[in-house]
């Protein structure tokens, strides 16, 4: 037991590393890939359109890459958990999320909202890939808010105030940056030009 507790302990802290890792490196990717891709506007397109084109594979990647960093997160959250005796709800959220990441990188989606710029603002019929990327898609966009609530919950039971409110804060201003952006991404005026900019933040701000 002496022996085996201390590699629990490192073993756990590698794993709780990966997702201190993967939220920044997911950030970083799609911000770079945004400002540097030909005809792509970040301030209007949604993050899953840079998975579109040739260098697409490189989005994709980023999807799959941070849902295997945020699975070994939520692994390791689940062993400190189990080890606390308490509930671990919130690590099987983040568990849903991550392979929602995955999935969305393995199944790209469509060309939606008028990216590429040669496409209409509504396609008639989507593809068997894109309608499992908008499913899985679900996954973060849900798993992520929840996961926030679970965890707002767990703070103020054990007196952390600070963290139950930044939780909760998190959990609500991702759902209203989320709504914003889909407004924008159905073309209403005014919300539009700023669609991919409210998507990203509701990024941001879940996962961090």
């Amino acid at each position: 037991m002496k022996q085996t507790q201390p590699y629990i302990v490192r073993k756990t802290k590698a794993l709780l590393l990966c997702g201190v890792i993967g939220c920044p490196f997911f950030v970083i990717v799609f911000l770079i890939e945004g400002a540097t891709r030909a005809d792509y506007n970040p301030l209007r397109y949604p993050i899953s359109s840079l998975s579109i084109g040739d260098s697409g594979w490189v989005q994709m990647a980023n999807f799959i890459i941070t849902g295997l960093l945020l699975l070994a997160f939520a692994l390791g959250l689940r062993i400190q958990l189990r080890q606390a005796k308490v509930s671990t709800k919130g690590s099987l959220l983040l568990g849903l999320v991550a392979i929602g990441l995955i999935g969305a990188g393995i199944f790209s989606t469509d060309p939606v909202y008028g990216y590429p710029i040669s496409m209409p603002l509504a396609i008639t019929e989507f593809s068997i890939h894109g309608h499992l990327h908008v499913l899985f898609s679900i996954l973060v966009f849900s798993g992520l808010p929840i996961a926030c609530f679970v965890f707002s919950r767990r703070f103020t039971d054990i007196k952390k105030t600070g963290w139950a409110a930044y939780s909760t804060f998190s959990g609500v201003a991702m759902l209203v940056t989320f709504v914003l952006a889909g407004i924008g991404f159905k073309q209403y005026s005014g919300f539009v030009e700023f669609a991919g900019v409210f998507q990203r933040l509701s990024i941001i701000i879940g996962s961090q």
